[in-house]
């Protein structure tokens, strides 16, 4: 099985590579499905439901202020290591990630669409001000010193396993601007990924000759287009990837191993 992967990446001369969750669970963050690509968890926060209900969003910062004092450590692994030296190689077209953690970057690599957003920072909803999550991390600790010394399980993408708690008591600091809605500068679950983004990677896809999926199970469309758009375009996608994925069926090759191992080869 290695041996078909190295064979696949070293054929290739440009590679579009597209990576997901799989990646970071080595770095001890959490995924969000299981083999079969169903839910572990409750699925992510909407998007209507943040910006709409007071609640949501009481609940969402609460249980991010316990997550980000994990999150924020989370180190690059080997996958993230390998995949920023085959950059180097000048092996990959583009890296398109659906992760929000930052690592590629922290690793070294270069090229990077962060097709999600980051967790890194925070955006306003009014004036689109943006604030490093850090500082933002400072000013929701002192609004709500009942949580400074909760500690809670992680979850996905800097979120945390909060029950029995008054949500309601949760007070969200506003823009120091304009006094706007803040929200972390990611894509919410029913939000739409910037066009912008996506016609980067289109573009970088057009000028690759295969498509390597690394830690994806592709369920959510986002990701999920690309794999199509290669199918149409005549490129080989393959898959590095730990149970099922949506693109199965068009899949030139899928290796069923952890990220981590299939990659830790690559570093020399």
């Amino acid at each position: 099985m290695l041996a078909a992967m190295v064979d696949f990446i070293n054929g290739s001369e440009r590679i579009f590579l597209l990576t997901g969750a799989g990646v970071s669970t080595g770095s001890g963050i959490p995924d969000y499905r299981d083999s079969d690509g169903e839910w572990k968890h409750k699925k992510p926060v909407d998007f209507r439901d943040f910006i709409d209900k007071p609640s949501t969003r009481k609940r969402y910062w609460a249980r991010s202020t316990l997550g980000w004092q994990w999150f924020s450590k989370a180190q690059p692994n080997d996958a993230h290591k390998a995949i920023a030296r085959l950059e180097q190689c000048d092996k990959w077209s583009i890296t398109v990630t659906q992760n929000v953690d930052g690592l590629h970057q922290r690793a070294g690599s270069q090229s990077v669409i962060d097709l999600h957003g980051r967790n890194d920072r925070v955006t306003c909803m009014a004036c689109d001000a943006k604030l490093d999550r850090e500082s933002f991390q400072t000013e929701l600790i002192a609004c709500n010193p009942q949580l400074a010394d909760i500690v809670a399980a992680p979850a996905p993408d800097g979120d945390a396993v909060l029950e029995d708690f008054d949500f309601s008591r949760v007070s969200i600091p506003e823009c120091h601007l304009c006094g706007g809605m803040q929200k972390p500068d990611v894509v919410f679950f029913g939000e739409t990924v910037p066009v912008e983004r996506i016609q980067a990677a289109l573009d970088a896809l057009n000028n690759s000759d295969a498509m390597l999926v690394v830690g994806s199970s592709l369920m959510v469309y986002s990701g999920y287009r690309f794999a199509l758009k290669a199918k149409d375009a005549g490129i080989p996608v393959a898959a590095i990837n730990l149970g099922k994925t949506r693109a199965d069926d068009v899949l030139f090759d899928k290796f069923n191993i952890d990220c981590v191992s299939a990659l830790r080869g690559f570093l020399g």
